[in-house]
């Protein structure tokens, strides 16, 4: 399978010594990081005899080992840092020699900006995204945000390479690589409720040995259902009989570890009254599903998460996309004022400001829509985008273009 994010890391290979892929465990960074460079030296640190060979004397093997290796899970072994920042320098101008894994973001992230900055580019890989379980090349969609945005784009809009058929499947089973790719769904069923048993719990306990790990579990089933909301951390604090402290703790360690996508308010609007508390969403669907108990597409669709747990999905499609370009200073926000105007979405970067509404029926009406059509004239954007379930893309009105989810 190719990766979208894959031409990115070559590039970035062929200007930095050494490229990170984290994200969250069983997404796919160590079949990717091996299809890439195959003959590469493999080094799994969560297997003791590698460990040993490099924490020991992590300065010879990299002597006799100076290039062309891949570290996995990398930030079990912080002493590799340092003398892998000696070995860099020492060829500073060669790059690609090294590929360094890991699924513990704060662990991991401080070490590298702490003794790699300048010499490692950092790549964050989500579990797949559609268009890369049906086998399909990334979406020509994403070619808007190579430039300034401009509404004459969708005027050559290719069709669309995914059905919504495929879109729902996706949308259910989120994008982890072995249980989707296995087609059955015992397996699939199977695997998600090992995932939430071993990954979540048995790491976070590892990872953060002196955490409350029956108060995290509250927390994550409360954190659920609050998937696609504003939250507000007293009320959660008071619902778990704990400090706020622990709660943006908590928040901290999902959002850290790949579970919680954070989302910050949009604070460059003209309107002062705005709410500036974080919303947020479970990364992977699937995962979601599996910790709401939802065992199939039925239950989905009768459930009250389901307009929620759409919404977070585009969400992660977008920013999947926008992860495998070579666009760099972008930024995903929310908005909502304090008189009850939202917008699921808003997408700023080099390319400009782009809202984004999302839907997850196939009709909106023309009131459902004034927000997002007002935040667009008052701050002088070219468009902005509906994302829903209809079957034909074309402009609503002057401002607003309606994308179906499977154009993504």
């Amino acid at each position: 399978m190719k990766r979208n994010i894959s031409n990115k890391i070559n590039t970035l290979l062929s200007m930095f010594p050494a490229v990170a892929i984290i994200g969250a465990r069983q997404c796919g960074k160590t079949t990717l990081a091996k299809a890439l460079r195959p003959d590469w030296l493999y080094m799994d640190l969560e297997k003791p005899s590698d460990f040993n060979r490099i924490d020991l004397d992590p300065e010879f093997f990299l002597q006799q080992n100076p290039e062309h290796i891949i570290f996995d899970e990398a930030q079990l072994s912080p002493t590799l840092f340092e003398v892998l920042r000696g070995i860099i320098d020492n060829d500073r101008n060669k790059p690609g020699r090294f590929i360094i894994t890991g699924s513990s973001s704060p662990e991991l992230l401080t070490h590298i900006s702490e003794t790699l900055a300048g010499r490692i580019a950092t790549i964050e890989l989500g579990t797949l995204k559609t268009n890369e379980i049906f086998d399909k090349p990334l979406s020509s969609f994403y070619q808007l945000f190579e430039n300034p945005l401009s509404a004459t784009f969708f005027d050559h809009l290719p069709p669309a390479a995914l059905s919504l058929k495929n879109i729902q499947q996706a949308w259910y089973q989120g994008g982890y690589p072995e249980p989707v790719l296995k087609k059955s769904k015992t397996f699939y069923l199977q695997w998600m409720e090992n995932y939430e048993n071993t990954y979540i719990y048995r790491d976070i306990a590892r990872l953060y040995p002196r955490l409350n790990k029956v108060a995290y579990q509250r927390f994550l089933a409360m954190l659920c259902n609050l998937s696609g909301t504003v939250l507000n951390k007293s009320d959660i604090a008071r619902a778990l009989e704990v400090g706020e402290k622990s709660v943006r703790e908590f928040l901290t360690i999902a959002d850290g570890t790949f579970l919680w996508r954070q989302l910050y308010s949009y604070e460059k609007s003209t309107t002062k009254s705005l709410v500036k508390m974080p919303k947020g969403h479970i990364r992977d669907t699937g995962l979601l599903h599996t910790l709401l108990r939802i065992t199939d597409e039925q239950q989905l669709y009768r459930d009250p998460i389901v307009g929620r747990s759409f919404e977070g999905f585009v969400i992660e499609e977008l920013i999947k996309g926008l992860q495998s370009l070579l666009v760099t200073h972008w930024q995903p926000f929310y908005y909502r004022t304090r008189g009850g105007a939202e917008i699921d979405l808003i997408l700023e970067g080099p390319f400009g400001t782009l809202p984004v509404e999302i839907k997850y029926g196939t009709k909106v009406t023309s009131s459902q829509l004034k927000s997002l059509e007002n935040f667009v004239i008052d701050n002088h954007l070219p468009f902005a985008l509906l994302i829903n379930q209809a079957d034909k893309a074309y402009w609503l009105n002057r401002h607003i273009f309606q994308l179906p989810a499977n154009y993504l």
